[in-house]
């Protein structure tokens, strides 16, 4: 099964596919940060249905949007998520959703671990020889093993 793991942003989006505990591609879809904000929604739609195209994926594996004390970022994220949803939905492929913490605790046991944490997890489990680079790709890959492994449960 080919899960695609989606780490939203509006101004660096994240995006990495599995298939088992191989990473078959990885990577960010970026906006221009001064464009208006329905040219970056476009820009972002665009980016994510040619991926979408191109890779093909079973199910999709989104983080959840969580609270944080800055509200202008959870909108942006928000809005981000939005235009993931929508594209996944328009390529009839089912989505997941999973916590920032839930993603943390399992790759690491621990639901606050830090990036580094997880990034090393991310190596170990899909058997990289260095650590997925961005950070935003490194989450999307974390977000798709936590289904694979999430999907091995709920069997």
């Amino acid at each position: 099964m080919k899960i695609l793991g989606i780490d939203p942003g509006i101004g660096i989006c994240g995006f990495g596919l599995i298939e088992g505990n191989e990473a078959l591609d990885f990577g960010v879809v970026t906006t221009k940060i001064r464009a208006p904000l329905p040219s970056r929604l476009k820009e972002l739609y665009d980016g994510l249905t040619q991926i979408f195209d191109e890779l093909k994926p079973d199910v999709v594996s989104v983080e959840k949007l969580f609270f944080s004390k800055n509200i202008t970022t959870g909108i942006s994220v928000a809005e981000a998520r939005g235009i993931v949803l929508l594209v996944a939905e328009q390529h009839n492929v089912e989505v997941f959703e999973y916590t920032p913490n839930e993603i943390k605790k399992t790759l690491t046991g621990y639901g606050s671990a830090k990036k580094g944490q997880i990034q090393e997890m991310v190596k170990l489990h899909l058997k990289l020889g260095t650590r997925p680079k961005p950070d935003d790709a490194a989450d999307a890959l974390a977000a798709a093993i936590t289904h694979s492994l999430m999907a091995r449960i709920m069997v």
